[in-house]
């Protein structure tokens, strides 16, 4: 099974939190630190690559160089590479089910052994980086100001009719997975809909209006549909997966957001 993973910029800003040394009064912690990296395009734009130990798992961050939000790992960072997600640039020459997850909208940083040069692929596109000298990264970081993750949302589902109208429906990510948000629209116009959630089980969910004169239906089994009054459009399902660089680049609900990720200012 290939996961699908994706990202909305939630509208709140994010809470502060802790940087992965915290405030370098154990060793662990100064090691930590001392074995961060930090790479820059020379615009004002980093990012952090603090590498797995056995102690904690590594993170990865990016920012203008004041406040950093942290980009979700893909798989273990080691001391020169980190993946993270980035549907929004799309290598097609990269594995489409490596351990379940897609690898064409998978981006990268990558530092060399000697640290000595750093690169970010944005997709199938490598950009030169400038590693930042060790006493000038960690000056940088001990000033800097550290967030979660601003993705709070993901794509759950989509669906179409014979018209080439859209329904996406987005899942909240962790604590928030019980939230939903329904868009709707033509490719490129879709708008959010104010719909509550009514049934979620094993078999589907049914998102309504307040007062009920439009309804999704998303099933599992069974074709999904779309309620206007009493009248139903038949909805056919369009795999989220497979589709991830059309939802991000071509559907309307993501033009223009920042995803907290390196290649947001690519």
């Amino acid at each position: 099974m290939v996961i699908a993973l994706g990202f909305v910029i939630a509208p709140q800003a994010a809470l502060a939190m802790d940087p992965p040394w915290g405030q370098e009064k154990k060793l662990r912690e100064r090691m930590v630190l001392e074995s961060t990296r930090v790479c820059t395009d020379g615009k004002g734009h980093y990012t952090v690559l603090v590498p797995t130990t056995p102690e904690a798992d590594g993170q990865l961050y990016y920012g203008d160089g004041k406040a950093f939000v942290q980009v979700p790992n893909v798989s273990s960072n080691s001391e020169t590479q980190a993946d993270f997600f980035e549907p929004r640039f799309f290598n097609p020459k990269a594995n489409d089910n490596f351990r379940g997850v897609d690898y064409r909208v998978i981006s990268r940083l990558a530092v060399s052994e000697d640290s000595k040069t750093c690169t970010l692929s944005c997709g199938d596109r490598a950009l030169p980086q400038q590693p930042l000298e060790a006493d000038k990264a960690k000056e940088l970081l001990r000033k800097s100001t550290f967030a979660p993750s601003p993705m709070k949302f993901q794509p759950y589902a989509l669906l179409r009719d014979d018209k080439g109208t859209y329904y996406l429906v987005e899942r909240g990510i962790g604590a928030d997975n019980k939230s939903f948000r329904i868009f709707t629209g033509q490719r490129g116009q879709v708008k959010p809909q104010k719909m509550l959630n009514v049934v979620t089980d094993s078999q589907g969910e049914i998102f309504s209006t307040q007062g009920g004169d439009l309804r999704l239906v998303v099933d599992r089994e069974e074709s999904s549909f779309w309620v206007v009054k009493s009248k139903r459009q038949k909805l056919r399902a369009v795999p989220v997966g497979e589709n991830l660089p059309f939802i991000y680049n071509e559907l309307g609900v993501y033009t223009g957001a920042r995803l907290g990720t390196p290649c947001d200012d690519v």
